[in-house]
């Protein structure tokens, strides 16, 4: 997802009713309007982490999100941190 005035990529997440982008802080999803899941499940709380994969940045937080994609810094995934 990019700002449309910056143009720098925004952290977001995919609907789970229509499956589009969405700002990772949204309380609803900007196109369809279905509310998205609350921010501790967002956050990891009851969410199994285990299968997860870390941004390749290797100094990034973010992980890999659906779209193939770190969630915090938007750049693609290219393999194992180094």
């Amino acid at each position: 997802m990019e700002c449309p005035h910056c143009h720098q990529t925004l952290p977001f997440l995919l609907c789970s009713k229509c499956g589009k982008e969405t700002p990772e802080a949204s309380r609803y999803c900007a196109q369809c309007g279905t509310l998205i899941a609350p921010i501790q499940e967002k956050r990891g709380e009851g969410v199994d982490i285990s299968d997860r994969t870390a941004c390749s940045d290797g100094t990034c937080i973010g992980i890999i999100n659906e779209k193939g994609v770190c969630n915090i810094c938007g750049q693609p995934y290219t393999g194992d941190p180094s």
